[in-house]
């Protein structure tokens, strides 16, 4: 397991987000030169089996594999891990007590609740023994709340302040929603910039992690330094029309 020592590095990571239910186009994400992949189970249109597989095939790549649950689903939390995958992204943390809830499924006793049974992760994860595994679980597997609400923002300090929380995912879509009262989907709401860096900054400052989705790749230097140091960048159809407008305008002159 390697995605929180990248971490630790204190450099800007990318991640792919792979949303179509295809476990061999998450390995194909994972041979790009980016630096993780996360497997999208909210929004995307993986079932437990495509997922489950697709750690596996970003694992190939020697890429470290992340998963992000539907809503309030703690039980895929501690799966996710059990098959590999190196963090978990919950969507909709909204308060201290969903706070708690997703940290005790994601760590091993005392800090949490999760049970013992990581076979096909002690398959992936080849330099481990079941004891190394089990005594550095809790350390190496990353536990990242998304913040996405007004009331998640308003509760930021007591998220990150919950056991086995080890950071933050900001959603900004979601979050410009809540702002706005369901007026607008704005991520680039100016009233909104100031809150983005203020998440970040309090992550940082509570000794976590903070993650951002980027759509556009030109505000990455910001995010960075706001002090963001995870970003996913776009979807894998995202991708795939991006690329296909690069070559086809070179083709076209």
């Amino acid at each position: 397991m390697k995605l929180r020592d990248a971490l630790d590095q204190d450099k800007m990571l990318f991640t792919a987000w792979s949303t179509t239910g295809s476990a061999e186009m998450a390995g194909e994400l994972a041979l790009c030169p980016f630096d993780a992949v996360t497997v999208d189970m909210q929004h995307g249109a993986h079932s437990e089996s495509t997922a489950f597989a697709s750690a596996k095939t970003i694992a190939a790549a020697k890429t470290p594999a992340i998963l992000r649950i539907p809503v309030g689903r703690n039980d895929l939390a501690s799966r996710a891990l059990d098959m590999g995958f190196e963090a978990v992204i919950a969507p909709m943390i909204n308060s201290v007590a969903d706070a708690e809830a997703f940290g005790r499924a994601m760590k091993y006793p005392p800090l949490g609740e999760r049970s013992w049974g990581p076979i096909k992760a002690l398959q992936i994860h080849t330099d481990h023994t079941p004891e190394s595994y089990f005594r550095s679980a809790n350390t190496q597997t990353l536990a990242l709340a998304m913040i996405e609400t007004r009331a998640a923002y308003e509760d930021l300090d007591g998220i990150l302040a919950t056991d086995g929380i080890d950071g933050i995912f900001l959603g900004p879509a979601d979050l410009s929603i809540s702002w706005s009262n369901g007026a607008a989907v704005d991520p680039k709401n100016e009233e909104l910039q100031d809150v983005i860096a203020d998440i970040a900054r309090r992550a940082r400052d509570a000794g976590k992690y903070a993650a951002i989705f980027v759509v556009d790749p030109s505000d990455v230097p910001g995010f960075s330094a706001m002090g963001y140091r995870l970003a996913a960048l776009n979807t894998d159809p995202g991708l795939l029309h991006v690329g296909a407008e690069v070559m086809l305008g070179k083709a076209r002159g």
